[in-house]
């Protein structure tokens, strides 16, 4: 996977635009770090988005969730 400065990438814009439509993936790097892969939308790797939510059915969050417990857990540092 060829690995693409955040400069050239600004450049090039239009050609890696097409690149990743023509199937190829790469990562932009900034500093030599990679930050973002880019990918094909039409990419078989693009199957976990369509599983979002795929467990919405099965339960329910509670509506007092972010509070659960924290009496205790006050408890446990306010001594």
């Amino acid at each position: 996977m060829d690995c693409i400065d955040i400069k050239d990438a600004k450049t090039h814009l239009s050609q890696l635009v097409q690149a990743a439509a023509d199937g190829k993936a790469f990562v932009i790097t900034k500093s030599g770090k990679p930050m973002v892969k880019d990918i094909p939308a039409n990419d078989a790797g693009n199957d976990r988005l369509a599983k979002l939510g795929f467990l919405s059915s099965h339960g329910v969050v509670p509506v007092d969730f972010n509070d659960m417990g924290s009496e205790k857990l006050a408890n446990l540092f306010c001594k």
